[in-house]
């Protein structure tokens, strides 16, 4: 044994300066790595903090070529589309169908007209008959079928065009009364109801004179208990507008009604 050396034997050798260090760093390091561990549970709440990037990405760019492809076939189609209906344009076809378009222009209102008219005017009879009167007040008034009636015989009489207060009459124009007033095309319109068919002025005299409708209400009008309002000219150039109102076109169809 060395001289000097206290050691006994079995004694344990003292320990060196390195030792020392491993002996306090290692539960230092434990500590951390709890310390972390417990971070990234909580930052991750339950998700891979280290998704497989790479592997989504590849599922990325594979869904997105694809919509890209779908796409673009779809605007090929449109291209197609549209080239073959640009192409169309000039075709026999389309020229046909344009001038059918032009020919049923006038017939269905949508060019103006103007020429040799007759002109009904329909108003109520005076407010203090209204008043006073003891016959029915709705014999005192004018009703959307009184109007109706002359623009049918107007029609019947060979009109080219009919006008309500200026307005033009089309196959789809509804007449209804509203109140006091009548709505025409959405409109409200007061009395006095001006009537005006452009066309051949004796033909369509004829036609209102041989309406037993009309008739009925041109004696009311004579009659001085009721004096419903009518006048009549023949003016040599009317005028009617073309129709600028919605064209849209609805229809009614009956409900399948149920078996036995």
């Amino acid at each position: 044994m060395p001289h000097g050396s206290h050691a006994s034997p079995g004694a344990r050798p003292p320990r060196t300066r390195r030792q020392r260090l491993w002996q306090v760093g290692t539960p230092v390091v434990f500590l951390l790595s709890g310390a972390l561990f417990v971070v990234s549970a909580e930052n991750s709440d339950g998700t891979d903090l280290r998704p497989g990037r790479y592997t989504d990405l590849a599922s990325v760019v594979r869904a997105e070529a694809g919509e890209a492809n779908q796409l673009t076939n779809q605007v090929a189609s449109l291209n197609d589309a549209v080239e073959g209906l640009s192409s169309g344009l000039g075709d026999r076809a389309v020229n046909r169908y344009q001038r059918q378009i032009d020919a049923l222009s006038d017939p269905a209102g949508l060019t103006p007209r103007s020429g040799p008219g007759v002109t009904v005017v329909l108003t109520d009879a005076p407010q203090e008959l209204i008043e006073t009167s003891a016959e029915d007040p709705n014999f005192l008034v004018v009703h959307q079928q009184d109007i109706q009636a002359v623009v049918n015989a107007l029609w019947r009489g060979g009109a080219t065009a009919v006008t309500v207060q200026g307005q033009r009459i089309i196959s789809t124009t509804g007449i209804k009364c509203s109140g006091n007033t009548v709505r025409l095309q959405g409109q409200p319109y007061a009395p006095p109801y001006v009537i005006t068919g452009i066309g051949d002025q004796g033909d369509m005299l004829t036609s209102i004179d041989t309406d037993d409708y009309i008739a009925r209400y041109r004696r009311d009008a004579a009659d001085p208990d009721i004096a419903v309002g009518w006048g009549l000219e023949l003016p040599a150039e009317a005028v009617a507008p073309a129709y600028d109102g919605l064209l849209s076109l609805s229809f009614a169809q009956p409900l399948p009604t149920a078996a036995g």
